[in-house]
């Protein structure tokens, strides 16, 4: 196999590092392990994030994300873990996940969490006639 799952997490130079802007990456094939029964959990991961200095390089994120595949955790455990490795890797001005997981005996799990960069303020939003 020319690829293995992976920790590690790349990024690139922002090409407009003077403008905010999102990113929006979806991950719909999220795999962990659950921690008590072993069973496989199945998410959809979506990322919106602000770049600052840096973007995630997406090949490196797949692999990232590959990694947790046998990898056992509670869903808030995981969503946490997630934000706090790429916020790590990019330092973004902004950066959201919404973890939502599939349904295991009739309950699906949302799972959000955010960071801030300090002294960052989103821009007020436009609104058109």
């Amino acid at each position: 196999m020319s690829t293995q799952p992976s920790r590690q997490l790349d990024t690139f130079d922002n090409p407009n590092p003077e403008r905010d802007y999102t990113i929006h990456i979806d991950t719909p094939e999220f795999t962990c392990l659950c921690p008590l029964t072993g069973q496989p959990d199945f998410a959809d991961i979506a990322i919106e994030y602000v770049p600052d200095r840096l973007c995630l390089e997406l090949k490196a994120l797949k692999l990232y994300f590959w990694s947790f595949r046998d990898e056992g955790g509670f869903h808030e455990a995981m969503t946490n873990r997630i934000l706090s490795d790429l916020v790590a890797a990019s330092e973004p001005r902004f950066m959201r996940i919404n973890a939502e997981f599939n349904v295991r005996g009739g309950v699906y799990t949302r799972v959000v969490v955010e960071h801030r960069a300090d002294g960052w303020v989103a821009p007020a939003p436009v609104e058109l006639p």
